[in-house]
């Protein structure tokens, strides 16, 4: 994902990061110990590894600010092996001690982020994954994974509850990328919101059909937290995102 001229700059993200904390906050403060330890809609994943990921995640981009704001090499995370076993060992704690970590660690995130220079933010880091990326992506990083996981706790909050910006900026990146991984033996198909100026095409080609239906509705199923039962059109077989 890259930043393009019609994406907010960095500080208009963070507002919306605080904004959707607070609604991921509210969500967690209605939970009990015991819908902390049930199954969420993530294979293999309690509600409860959700929150725990969802903390360590903010912990995670508080290092790639440092290493912006330092120039010092700072990995996301010190090895596949440990972030695995933090979400795993906090997974199973009560849930006020989840609240407060969670919203401690944000706290840490939001502080670094919301004092970061214009040189900062151009400065180059790279994600768990390798990627070489402008210090500007983080926010928008942090953004994606409290609104997805959110939803992952299946918990009240829906797809349809994501705010209309979100969408129309999650939308087009997630079709991109996806764009890139299909199966090259997929039928020709393009996605069109019904409430949204968006169209897309995701496989070469003409398309043979259009799946179509609102903007939540598809970013939720190209993202798999949905099995597109409020979209129309013949549905294919997507990969797995990110």
């Amino acid at each position: 994902m890259t930043s393009d001229a019609q994406d907010p700059t960095p500080h208009d993200l963070l507002d919306e990061v605080a904004d959707a904390t607070a609604r991921l906050l509210e969500t967690v403060r209605g939970l009990g110990d015991g819908d902390v330890i049930e199954p969420s809609p993530l294979p293999g994943w309690t509600r409860g590894h959700v929150l725990a990921h969802l903390a360590r995640n903010a912990d995670s981009l508080v290092n790639l600010l440092i290493w912006a704001r330092t120039g010092i090499e700072t990995p996301q995370y010190a090895s596949p092996f440990l972030r695995e076993f933090d979400i795993d060992a906090g997974a199973a704690r009560p849930v006020a001690e989840q609240l407060r970590d969670i919203e401690a660690a944000a706290n840490r995130w939001s502080a670094l982020a919301s004092t970061a220079s214009p040189e900062n933010w151009t400065a180059t880091v790279r994600t768990r994954a390798g990627r070489a990326i402008p210090a500007a992506e983080v926010p928008w990083m942090r953004l994606l994974e409290v609104e997805i996981h959110h939803v992952d706790l299946a918990a009240s909050y829906t797809p349809a509850d994501w705010p209309a910006s979100f969408v129309a900026r999650a939308l087009p990146r997630v079709a991109a990328d996806l764009a890139k991984t299909l199966d090259p033996a997929t039928p020709p198909f393009d996605i069109q919101a019904t409430d949204l100026d968006f169209t897309a095409t995701l496989t070469p080609g003409s398309p043979a059909h259009t799946v179509l239906g609102p903007a939540h509705s598809l970013l939720a199923w190209l993202i798999g937290r949905s099995p597109g039962g409020d979209l129309s059109g013949p549905l294919p077989t997507l990969p797995a995102w990110r």
